[in-house]
């Protein structure tokens, strides 16, 4: 009798692996029953992830979403799976236990089977605690390994960390096959070696296919012994995505396994709804380049899941170096010339990082780091003259232990800028938090929700929550979608005409700085009320030095409420920090390379900065 093989629909990282956001909530009720038309699904994976955060970020509640989600698919009898980042939950930062507790016992109540643990250093730590949380809150609890190609990262290795999260309570075993690198060889030993000696583990592979093994993965995996395959489905299928359902079905039935039909009828009205989706507005946010196979990705490893953003960010840097360039009479580059620049310099700084598995957030963590290299390098300045907080957070052990050993010079850096390595428990660095969010929810009146999920959601992703609280989510999303619009439908501007509208102007009244804003369009010819803005930080009559933007993003003063800003007044010296740039997702610390005191603060909390902006005066 043929072997059987199941199959989960991965209809959220369809859309996480192709670009920013996920359908609305009323998108997603409308195709859950046509999904399930289709007939060859044993399991769909509905949430987890980025899924909460990027509903809040256009203004929806991610709760009410999942539970309307999961609604049809309990009902049909289809597990609904959720992916999660171990000590980071369901976001991009570490998140104390409580909350952790939390999330689980909420997710449950709304619908959702199972929960695929993965943790970004494979640190066995953090996986066997959302293991044994998972379970308390009532789901299936699935130990994931997060696979990348290295001389550590052999099959031994994988297979030892399986052994671990067994011992630890697994009742399942995933293959997480993010960049889509797994060799398929080796992948077919790794389950031969999990189901030696544990023959009854259920094991589910997951693979994007980026670089293009991930058919020949499949078919291997499946020989040795995996019993559940993801799969993608078009239009969202291949390039950073997952192989369509019916390439993998077709495939495996000629490999002698059995597998369901598809309902083709329905699999056609599926994949028309989700183009109605990216039609919609869904497309203005995916890079049409993520749509093909690109060997070069086999080179960095990095994985799908973060191409959407990694696109967006070279663009930026793009328009910022080539800038620079202009003005030191270089010539400037292309995208494709920093993007391979980039995929090398990952190469190169992947190991002296210690071989971080490149997976959310520690994949983003090592291309922000090379991509600044190159960016520095280009400038003549010295490679890891710049590494964000949340980077130097993963190398000295405040996220788990990094599996290789870290270069010299990364030791040096470390100890040069008095940082301290952690060698306890991750989650001993981050304390039960809810009370404070139970009081901050009591003190705007805010509900609790059903079965506290409004309390889990604030304590996971605070400021998202209180900006769609707020309403500042929504009007920020709607604002963005009509200029994205705006931009498409108008024809393009000859370049003779093209201006440059300032959105604020610093103007100096009889020695008092204000920041003015400007408005266009119709009100730009109708005359106004001066718009009166809080003066500036006062400066100091006489020459001052600059301490200068060392990249575009947006200014902080601070990055929590224990550290306290530095001010107009305050005296400074070389390596003090003055503040920090938010940039591709982490925090940048700005430091001072100059003594002096400070004369000015040149932009407030929040405000967008470029490079070579002046952020301080000193004198």
């Amino acid at each position: 009798m043929a072997k059987e093989i199941q199959l989960s629909l991965v209809y959220r990282d369809m859309w996480q692996s192709s670009g920013k956001y996920m359908p609305r909530k009323d998108q997603l009720e409308r195709i859950a029953p046509v999904i399930i038309d289709m007939g060859c699904f044993a399991r769909v994976e509905t949430n987890g992830g980025g899924f909460e955060q990027i509903n809040l970020l256009f203004g929806e509640n991610p709760n009410k979403a999942v539970r309307a989600w999961t609604k049809d698919f309990n009902e049909a009898g289809i597990q609904t799976h959720m992916l999660e980042r171990g000590l980071n939950g369901i976001r991009m930062s570490p998140v104390p236990a409580d909350v952790r507790k939390l999330m689980f016992k909420v997710k449950k109540k709304q619908g959702v089977d199972i929960s695929r643990s993965f943790d970004g250093l494979n640190d066995p730590r953090n996986i066997i605690d959302s293991i044994k949380y998972a379970k308390e809150g009532g789901m299936i609890a699935q130990g994931t390994l997060s696979l990348t190609h290295s001389k550590l990262h052999t099959v031994e290795y994988y297979v030892n960390l399986a052994e671990q999260l067994i011992a630890g309570g697994a009742e399942e075993i995933c293959l997480k096959d993010m960049a889509g690198i797994g060799r398929p060889v080796s992948l077919g030993k790794i389950v031969k070696g999990i189901k030696a000696s544990n023959p009854n583990i259920l094991i589910q592979y997951h693979g994007q296919t980026g670089p293009g093994f991930t058919p020949a993965s499949i078919l291997e995996v499946a020989r040795a012994g995996c019993e559940i395959i993801d799969v993608g489905m078009e239009p969202l299928s291949w390039g950073t995505g997952h192989a369509d359902v019916i390439t993998v079905v077709e495939m495996l039935k000629d490999a002698g396994f059995s597998l369901p039909d598809i309902n083709m009828k329905a699999y056609m009205q599926a994949r028309s709804l989700t183009q109605e989706f990216i039609d919609d507005f869904l497309g203005y946010y995916i890079n049409p380049r993520n749509r093909f196979l690109n060997s070069l990705l086999i080179g960095p490893g990095l994985p799908g899941g973060m191409m959407g953003s990694l696109m967006a960010d070279l663009a930026n840097n793009l328009a910022s170096l080539n800038k620079w360039l202009k003005k030191n009479n270089k010539p400037e580059v292309t995208q494709d010339d920093l993007m391979v620049k980039l995929f090398e310099e990952v190469e190169v700084i992947w190991p002296k990082l210690g071989y971080p598995p490149l997976v959310t957030p520690y994949s983003q963590y090592v291309k922000n780091v090379a991509l600044m290299n190159v960016v520095q390098m280009t400038k003549g300045k010295p490679r890891f003259s710049m590494i964000d907080d949340n980077t130097w957070d993963m190398l000295l052990g405040k996220s788990g232990k990094v599996p290789g050993e870290l270069a010299p010079e990364i030791m040096q850096l470390a100890k040069e800028q008095g940082r301290e390595f952690f060698t306890g428990n991750p989650q001993d660095l981050y304390p039960n938090a809810l009370d404070t969010f139970r009081k901050e929810m009591d003190d705007n009146g805010w509900d609790y929700g059903q079965d506290d999920e409004e309390l889990m959601e604030l304590a996971m992703h605070p400021e998202q929550y209180r900006n769609y609280k707020s309403g500042k989510a929504k009007t920020d999303f709607e604002k963005d979608l009509a200029e994205k619009r705006a931009a498409k439908a108008a024809p393009s501007a000859p370049a003779s005409t093209t201006t440059f509208e300032p959105k604020t102007l610093n103007v100096d009244v009889n020695g008092e700085k204000y920041i003015v804003s400007v408005s266009y369009g119709d009100a730009a010819a109708t005359t106004s009320k001066a718009v009166t803005a809080a003066p500036a930080e006062p400066n100091v009559s006489g020459s001052a030095e600059e301490i200068t933007a060392p990249l575009e993003g947006n200014y902080h003063r601070t990055k929590s409420t224990s550290e306290t800003a530095v001010k107009v007044g305050d005296t400074i010296q070389v390596g003090d920090v003055i503040g920090y740039i938010e940039s591709m997702k982490v925090y940048n610390a700005i430091t001072s390379d100059k003594s002096g005191k400070i004369v000015e603060i040149c932009f407030n909390d929040g405000e967008s900065v470029e490079e070579d902006d002046a952020l301080v005066k000193l004198q």
